[in-house]
């Protein structure tokens, strides 16, 4: 089995994550997984980190999920079970990821990209969940998080054939949310890490924190997460910058009049 390892380089308030196997199209193994957990727990907590970008290294790929000889490591279906999930790596950071897609985004590669919050693709991308062909099904979110990004029917259609689609039907069925050129891609990804970077962080994992909230509750009760996040958001010196900031903003407008 071909070695991999996940590199992470930061700058300018923005965390590079790179998935580094370019030879298996950034397949994920066991070892691969455990770096990557602790990679996002230092990231998590480090206060100059405030969005990630999440990459594969080449060109042929973001990555192919995991790697299937990999998969007979585990010795019973019970050690399977309390394997860790890399996509859950992703999910778990409260600040900012985007998916920095092109290539292979397949399988787990794909949970990947729908554990992180904004999907950014180049044209090369094609997106699959391959899983029923080989006789199981998405085990790191595919089944949960598919529907709810693209809706019911388009994600049976991927889940149930294990068909591929390309970069345009991804954008089409909301898979994406930006498609570039593949030569545009990182200059675009920097770009939109550093605008999100340059806002509060209170203010940007607060409204993290609501969205991902309202995936899972009522109406009524995402309001009041809302509220209270929005609270929080007020309980320090930060708005009063932010008001301030308006004010005179809006002042200069005026006298512009």
């Amino acid at each position: 089995m071909t070695d991999g390892k996940i590199t992470v380089t930061i700058a300018d308030r923005v965390a590079d994550i790179t998935l580094d196997r370019p030879g298996k199209h950034n397949a994920m193994t066991p070892a691969m997984t455990g770096e990557l957990m602790r990679a996002c727990d230092a990231l998590e907590h480090d206060e100059s980190v405030r969005v990630v970008l999440l990459k594969g290294a080449g060109e042929r790929a973001f990555s192919a999920g995991s790697d299937i000889q990999s998969l007979a490591q585990y010795k019973s279906a019970w050690a399977f079970r309390a394997r860790v999930e890399y996509a859950t790596a992703i999910r778990t950071l409260s600040k900012p990821v985007i998916a920095v897609l092109k290539g292979w985004v397949l399988g787990g590669g794909l949970e990947m990209a729908l554990a992180s919050d904004i999907r950014l693709a180049g044209r090369s991308a094609k997106f699959g969940t391959p899983e029923v062909k080989h006789g199981w099904i998405p085990g790191a979110g595919g089944t949960q998080m598919l529907p709810r990004l693209i809706g019911y029917g388009p994600a049976l259609r991927l889940l149930l054939t294990g068909d591929t689609i390309d970069a345009e039907a991804a954008l089409r069925l909301g898979l994406v949310e930006e498609l570039v050129d593949d030569a545009e891609l990182p200059a675009r990804a920097n770009a939109l890490a550093k605008q999100i970077a340059g806002f509060k962080p209170v203010a940007v994992q607060a409204i993290k924190a609501a969205v991902r909230a309202s995936m899972s509750m009522s109406v009524d009760d995402g309001l009041r997460v809302e509220n209270e996040l929005n609270t929080h958001c007020f309980s320090g010196s930060d708005h009063l910058e932010g008001i301030k900031a308006f004010s005179e903003k809006s002042g200069k407008t005026k006298d512009t009049n």
